[in-house]
Order: structure tokens, then C-alpha cells, then sequence
């Protein structure tokens, strides 16, 4: 019976072909967050293996030209699983009445479409190392491990929702990333997810293809479990988080009316709940906001910095994300979306800056063209956009273990966090998700930073302003959480890192050795099968 669907879908062809594999691409986003049922890419990858098996080299074109049918079902499958996973964007382009709509098929349609192409030339660049046995299915993980490093880091990079994601849908499937990183977790999954295609007749080679899957899911899973078997519940002595999420809606973030009622909202979360201790030496207290809290610039308003100083009791301390002016003699004020460490004087100490912004959304990529020659602007109100920060570090807060802020996505890319010069004790979160109304980004953002914090062996301490706000342990297991859409704050211990794991050390190293082998075997076996032609 399967190898007879097998043959089926091997001899599709035209708009078939395509809508196979579209509908293929698609059903693998129901293995991401929020629906966490990642057995569909036992479904989605064999058949996209059966279609490229069908997907010859159109002769007489060219060697590139030649493998055109194989990227084009590799870009649709891509656009299938890009529309799935990414239709919530066009929800950014709501929250500002109708001053946006018209980016909104660009953003569900076009965006996914050109992320496509990372797909296409996975699924090309795979048919060209295709052989007869079942090592192909090594060459399409090497491909598309290699693809979705690159989309990681081309062009700013947007590594949302790599393939890796899917096979990490509970704590105990987190672990392997502290040791190979999602990176190496999207190789081991496409290949672990594509066996079962070369089962059907695969002879020796498929029953030593499977023989690997079968081992990398068992280490998988079996090093997940042993690992959360033998942690211990460590905090940090005499430190207490209270995270705040006022559940702001988007539409009244800069809203001149509105300013009293947020920043009044967000002073009384930030209050010590009843019966909780603060004063008196008993420790110290951190209040976290999200992402751009303030409504206002706090450097010019020293009517709210005195309201601060009222509010914020000896022994506690402040980190709150705000947008930042830095004025300039002779130029125009600069913008920078920014963390605040602020004392209960009301006094900043300390600041961070966001290095990685948003293309489009907190700056606009090609300004001269397209803003004054098309006069389009940055979703963000802010006057020419936020600029970008000079460099990351921790931050020292007084009588904690050094923070490192991540604001917003910058959480999603594991390969710019650097503890190696100076490790913190947790990381830092702030952002705002309330672009995304109640809908899947909000979940997918959440787990990418479970994934980044388990990479490196911290903690996460995670403020958004309309959810999902965590604090989890450094193995991704929760401690306290605020659901989406509620408002609210978290009241807990702050969890003791772990010592640097392999990932937090080495990097990538475990990701290329793996890549290497599996392109190196594809290329063998391809080379194998040319010689016997």
C-alpha cells in the first residue's frame, strides 16, 4: 500500500506536483508553536522526498537550469510551510488603522515567498547530490541544515521557525541544543523526519538510514530525559523577580491620551503583593517591564521620575525597556530601543541598547529609495526609526548575577549571543508581542527564547507586554508564567545558571561536523552512481 502512494506521488506532475507539495509545507506547521505536534514532519518529509524522486534534471539545459524542477518543489513546499507559520504578520499591519492594509500581502504572501527560495535551493542543491540508495535522504538534511543557516544570517538574518523548532516541543526535547544548537537540532530532524520515505524498498541503505534516524531520535530523547532526571532546583539566594505585563494594547502604546493610564497601570503591578517582605536587608528585588514600556520619554518627564522614586522601594531595582533619545548638537535626536536600570531614586544607572532591529519594522532597509522616492515609512512611530546599538554586553545590577538583555527578537539568534567574555547569570527578555494579537507568533517567539536559554545553560527571565511572560529554569522548565492577554505580574526566585554547556563553548562545532558528513556521504554515494551510469 505505500509503495504504492509512494509511486503515486513519485509520477505527479504540473499544478499537482506544486499543490502536493504546498499542502506538504503547510501541514508541517502544525509541529510548531502553539499546536506542538511535531509527527507531521513524518508526513511532510517523505513526500517531499518522493517528489524530488520524481524531479529529474531537465536534459539539455544545463546543469543549473536543469535542477529547476527540483527547487521548484523545494520553494513550494517552503511557501507552504512559510504561509502556515508566518500568516500572523499580517496582523502587524492592523494595529494602525488602514495606514498599513496594503502591506499586508506582502507580508503574508511575499515575505514567505522569498524565504521560499532558501527552501528551493536546499531541495535543488539536494537533487544534485541525488543518488539511487537511500543516502539521499543525508543529503536533503545536509541541504536544508545548511539553507536554514544562511537564512539565519543573510541579509540580517530571520532564523523564525527553522525546521530544528519542531523537534523541541517539551523541555525534555530541549536538552539536545545544549550540546549542538538549533542548528545542529534542524540537521538531526530532517533526516530523523524524511527515513521513513526510503523504508519502501530501500534495501541495505534504507535499513541503515533508519538504523541512524532511529538512533539520533533515541540520544534525542534519551539524553532529554536524563537530563532533566538528575537537575536540581537551585536559585540564586535572597533575589525576587516581580515581572509586570500591564497587556497594553498596540493602539494606545504612543497615544498622548493614553499616557497616564499605562504608566499608572504599570506602577501598580510593580507593587509588592500583600504580605511580602522588601524592606529591612531581606534581599533584593527586581521589577521587570517589557519592551518600550514607558509612553513617553522618561529623560524628559522628571515628573515621572519622581513618581518612580516613590514607587520603587528601598531594595528593589528596576529594568525596564524604553525607547531612548540621545540628542546631538547640530543633528537630528536619534532613537534607540533600550533597556533602563533604574534604582529606587528614580535614577537611571544604567543602559542597553538593541543591536539587531526589525527590517521594516523598527528601521527602513534602502531609506533613500524607498522612503524618499516611494514615501514609505517604519511601522514604528518614531521619527526615522530606531538606530542600532554599538555593542551587547551583561549588565551589573547590584546584588545580582550580571543580566544579558535580549530585546525583542534579538532572543532568536542563537549565534550572536556571546557568553564566552563574560558569562551572566540569566537572560533578559523584554519585548512586545502585541503586533501579534492572540495569535501563533506570540507562542513561536516563546519558544525560541526557551531554546536560546537552554542553548547556553541560563535562565530566562521573559517580560512581554501582552504575554507571554515566563521565568524558566536554565533546562527551559517553567517556574512562573502569565497566560496571553492578561495582565499581571510573576512573584518568584530567580534560578541559578548552570555552568557553560558544550553549545555555550564550542558553538556550531558538533552543527558542521555533522553537515560535513552528510554532504560528504551524499557526494560518495552520487559519485558512486555516476560511475555505474
Amino acid at each position: 500500500m505505500l509503495e504504492g502512494l509512494t509511486g503515486r506521488i513519485v509520477l505527479l506532475d504540473g499544478w499537482r506536483r506544486a499543490g502536493v507539495a504546498v499542502l506538504a509545507g503547510a501541514l508541517l506547521t502544525f509541529g510548531l508553536p502553539p499546536f506542538d505536534f511535531p509527527a507531521v514532519g513524518f508526513l511532510s518529509f517523505p513526500v517531499l522526498v518522493w517528489l524530488l524522486d520524481g524531479a529529474s534534471p531537465m536534459p539539455g539545459r544545463g546543469f543549473l537550469r536543469g535542477l529547476f524542477p527540483a527547487f521548484r518543489i523545494g520553494w513550494c513546499f517552503g511557501f507552504g510551510y512559510f504561509v502556515g507559520g508566518l500568516w500572523w504578520l499580517g496582523a502587524a499591519m492592523t494595529t494602525e488603522g488602514d495606514a498599513f492594509l496594503w502591506a499586508i500581502p506582502f507580508a503574508v504572501l511575499g515575505l514567505p515567498a522569498v524565504l521560499a527560495i532558501y527552501f528551493g535551493l536546499a531541495a535543488a542543491l539536494a537533487r544534485a547530490l541525488w543518488c539511487q540508495s537511500a543516502v539521499r535522504v543525508l543529503s536533503l538534511a545536509g541541504t536544508f541544515a545548511l539553507m536554514e543557516y544562511l537564512r539565519g544570517h543573510l541579509l540580517t538574518g530571520f532564523p523564525w521557525n527553522e525546521i530544528g523548532v519542531l523537534a523541541a516541543p517539551a523541555p525534555f526535547l530541549m536538552q539536545s541544543v545544549s550540546v549542538v544548537g538549533l542548528h545542529g537540532l534542524t540537521l538531526a530532524a530532517v533526516l530523523i523526519f524524511a527515513a521513513p520515505a526510503v523504508l519502501p524498498g530501500g534495501g541495505w541503505s534504507g535499513r541503515a538510514v533508519a538504523g541512524i534516524a532511529a538512533a539520533l531520535l533515541l540520544l534525542h530523547v534519551g539524553f532529554g530525559m536524563a537530563r532533566l532526571g538528575v537537575k536540581a532546583e537551585a536559585n540564586v539566594p535572597d533575589v525576587t523577580l516581580r515581572v509586570v505585563q500591564p497587556n497594553i494594547e498596540q493602539s494606545a502604546k504612543w497615544d498622548e491620551s493614553e499616557e497616564e493610564r499605562i504608566f499608572a497601570r504599570l506602577l501598580q503591578l510593580s507593587r509588592a503583593p500583600e504580605g511580602a517582605g522588601g524592606e529591612g536587608g531581606a534581599g533584593r528585588t527586581l521589577i521587570v517591564w517589557p519592551e518600550s514600556a514607558f509612553p513617553f520619554f522618561l529623560t524628559e518627564r522628571p515628573d515621572a521620575v519622581a513618581r518612580l522614586a516613590d514607587a520603587i522601594e528601598p531594595g528593589e531595582m528596576l529594568l525596564a525597556g524604553a525607547a531612548r533619545p540621545e540628542v546631538l548638537p547640530g543633528a537630528e535626536p536619534l532613537y534607540f530601543n533600550s533597556v533602563y536600570l533604574i534604582d529606587d531614586n528614580g535614577e537611571i544607572l544604567d543602559a542597553r541598547d538593541k543591536l539587531h532591529l526589525v527590517p521594516f519594522g523598527e528601521y527602513l532597509p534602502f531609506e533613500d529609495f524607498l522612503k524618499n522616492r516611494l514615501g514609505l515609512r517604519q511601522i514604528v512611530e518614531m521619527p526615522g526609526g530606531f538606530t542600532a546599538g554599538a555593542s551587547r554586553k551583561p549588565l551589573a545590577v547590584p546584588g545580582l548575577p550580571p543580566l544579558l538583555p535580549l530585546i525583542c527578537y534579538e532572543i532568536i539568534f542563537q549565534d550572536e549571543i556571546d557568553t564566552t567574555s563574560g558569562r551572566p547569570g540569566a537572560i533578559l527578555n523584554v519585548t512586545n508581542d502585541a503586533w501579534y494579537g492572540r495569535t501563533p507568533g506570540p507562542w513561536q517567539h516563546l519558544r525560541h527564547a526557551e531554546l536560546s536559554a537552554v542553548a547556553f545553560g541560563l535562565p530566562l527571565v521573559r517580560a512581554a507586554n501582552t504575554g507571554i511572560s515566563v521565568v524558566t529554569d536554565p533546562y527551559g522548565v517553567l517556574r512562573e508564567g502569565l497566560a496571553l492577554g492578561s495582565a499581571g505580574a510573576i512573584e518568584t526566585a530567580l534560578p541559578a545558571a548552570l555552568p557553560p554547556t558544550i553549545f555555550a563553548v564550542y558553538g556550531n562545532l558538533a552543527f558542521w561536523c555533522g553537515l560535513a558528513a552528510c554532504l560528504l556521504a551524499g557526494l560518495v554515494f552520487r559519485l558512486t552512481d555516476a560511475r555505474r551510469d
